[in-house]
């Protein structure tokens, strides 16, 4: 029931917020932090602790939590909600990384408040429910579900073009939705013919046998949905816009929190559900993730706009997600999930300190900036620190991520992940090119506004959080490898469908019958 506490928590506070302002203007805000941090508690005090020198005996017992009711029977739909330690990962990312974007922007919302806060606890409960649904019509009701307020939060609180931002997402998002779900449907349609049942649980349809060409057409609606989501070259145009026109809050939200629902989506459904045809596709999945790394960072490098380079880098560093997935390899794809929760991390510190330079200068222009370590020294180290692991600079949680992720796909693809490397020759460049335009040289004579104040020492305590987690995963990723390896090993061999072929090891690492090569 824990799963089902966080949801009603999140969506009891969004629904109170509006009411609330009303009565007690900044009362929603308050609420919508108090609701994250007490879902965050029943995150970590009851699913996580209990499991933390735990070894799983057997495939039912990767599953920390489960919630599996009936919801529409007649179709055999579920209210089936499950947590392992995959699912565990990404809603830590997403309540922490939605306090962060509540800490980090005080009073930057100014009309409608209370409806503000009521989206953006939407969306979160939203993405929530995304990382837990082993249903797969429940996992779609999510997925627009966390759709509609996020193009609330643009369209109403962004900036001048927001119109136009808000649609394109809204467009790009739902049309490829609407090919997700013919799949879906399609897909429970021939397990109905198989066996007899109508369900959509994501367990019972991994067991359908179906012929590689009809996977194939399957495959290609979750993938289109996933990664137009995620973003992949040419399915990002909509990205740069939303993150450009989003309040600084969305724009952390959108980057650290929905770019992750496609990676998740892959890995949790796409890989399992349709093994032969993602192991044929995979080669091509691998070239779109390097056109994705060198087209988003030479995008990024072109950039005046600091949160459209921020945006593309986001494109690019997505890149190395999807070649990671689609390796075959387990590493490679730690690695991509080790960089889903080390690019959150630091792609929200980034837009939440071009929330900071726009709320000083009223403008992102690099052009109008220059020499700010002399005036805000402590606004400039943060980027200075966040900029750095965006490169992947060794020590930080993105160079390990990304290593680990190019060491697992060279021996299957030598020369895509020889052209991969190049990302991170790229990033150096615009992430060099945006601290030397910005931050250091001579100041411009009209920089001095009255607006011109360093952080203060509560935004800079939110900030080296996210920095200090960074620098753990970079030094000692361990313990986050460990959380999602029982899971990354069951796509690997196809266990989903066959427990039997699970046999933990007692000594922390576990194993599982059968060759890591292939899906």
């Amino acid at each position: 029931m824990t799963l089902l506490l966080i949801l009603l928590l999140l969506l009891a506070a969004a629904v109170l917020c509006c009411p609330l302002e009303k009565v007690h203007p900044g009362s929603s805000r308050a609420l919508a932090i108090f609701s994250l941090l007490m879902t965050t508690v029943l995150l970590f005090g009851y699913l996580w602790a209990p499991r933390v020198f735990t070894v799983p005996a057997t495939l039912a017992d990767l599953w920390w939590d489960q919630l599996n009711w009936a919801w529409i029977p007649r179709f055999g739909i579920r209210f089936h909600l499950g947590i392992d330690g995959l699912g565990f990962l990404m809603l830590a990312l997403t309540l922490g990384m939605g306090l962060f974007g509540l800490w980090i922007t005080p009073g930057q919302i100014r009309q409608r408040v209370g409806l503000f806060h009521c989206c953006y606890l939407l969306t979160i409960a939203g993405v929530v429910g995304v990382f837990t649904a082993l249903d797969l019509f429940l996992f779609f009701f999510f997925w627009e579900v966390m759709l509609i307020p996020m193009f609330l939060l643009i369209a109403i609180w962004g900036y001048e073009d927001r119109t136009r931002a808000a649609i394109k997402f809204f467009i790009f998002t739902q049309a490829s939705s609407l090919l997700m779900l013919a799949a879906i449907v399609a897909l429970a349609y021939l397990s109905y013919l198989q066996n007899g049942e109508i369900t959509f649980s994501l367990q019972h349809l991994a067991q359908a046998r179906l012929p590689l060409h009809t996977q194939y057409w399957l495959m290609f609606g979750f993938f289109i949905a996933f990664a137009v989501k995620l973003p992949a070259v040419p399915l990002h145009p909509w990205l740069p816009d939303a993150h450009t026109q989003a309040p600084t809050a969305a724009s952390i939200l959108l980057a650290a929190v929905l770019l992750k629902t496609g990676a998740y989506g892959l890995l949790r459904f796409t890989l399992p559900l349709f093994p032969e045809a993602c192991s044929a596709f995979a080669p091509l999945a691998l070239m779109i993730g390097v056109a994705s790394i060198v087209y988003g960072a030479m995008a990024a490098y072109a950039q005046q706009d600091i949160k459209r380079l921020v945006a593309y880098s986001s494109v690019s560093h997505m890149g190395f997600v999807l070649i990671g997935v689609f390796s075959g390899n387990s590493t490679a794809t730690l690695g991509a999930i080790t960089l889903m929760i080390a690019h959150g991390l630091s792609s929200a510190a980034l837009f939440g300190m071009v929330g900071k330079l726009q709320q000083r200068f009223h403008s992102r222009n690099i052009a109008e900036m220059s020499g700010l370590w002399a005036t805000l020294p402590r606004l400039s180290a943060v980027a200075l620190v966040f900029v750095m692991a965006a490169i992947g600079l060794p020590g930080l949680g993105n160079f390990v991520a990304e290593f680990l992720v190019l060491v697992g796909s060279f021996p299957s693809y030598p020369w895509l992940t020889t052209a991969a490397v190049s990302g991170v020759i790229l990033a150096a460049m615009y992430g060099l090119r945006l601290l030397q335009r910005v931050f250091f040289g001579l100041p411009h004579s009209n920089q001095v506004t009255p607006d011109m104040q360093d952080l203060s020492r509560r935004e800079l305590a939110v900030f080296s959080c996210a920095g200090l987690l960074l620098l753990w995963i970079g030094l000692y990723p361990q313990p986050l490898l460990s959380q999602a390896k029982e899971w990354v090993e069951v796509i690997h061999n196809r266990t989903i469908e066959n427990p039997a072929n699970y046999t933990p090891r007692r000594d922390g690492d576990s194993r599982l019958k059968g060759s890591e090569a292939g899906y």
